[in-house]
């Protein structure tokens, strides 16, 4: 659940804000009535997998249909770009 809060309120009430992030809550604070900024909890001691399994399982990311391709840095040497290229084909 999230509330929103006008930026001059959420100046005065940031101990209250700061209480509702520590509860799990998310804040959103608006600007003439359109949001700006959301003050969300820190998530701790999360691994990397963990986090990426997440945001899968929540739609915010699309794992890849194919399997990654190595990439290669290109020699910053005349004809590398070309080389690459026909290497492609």
């Amino acid at each position: 659940m999230s509330r929103t809060y006008p930026i001059y309120q959420a100046k005065a009430k940031l101990s209250e804000i700061i209480r509702q992030v520590k509860r799990g809550r998310m804040v959103t604070i608006s600007e003439r009535g359109h949001d700006v900024a959301r003050v969300i909890p820190v998530v701790d001691s999360e691994d990397f997998d963990s986090r990426i399994r997440k945001m899968i399982d929540g739609g915010q990311i699309i794992p890849a249909r194919k399997p990654v391709i190595e990439i290669r840095q290109v020699a910053r040497r005349r004809g590398a770009v070309k080389r690459l290229m026909d290497a492609r084909d």
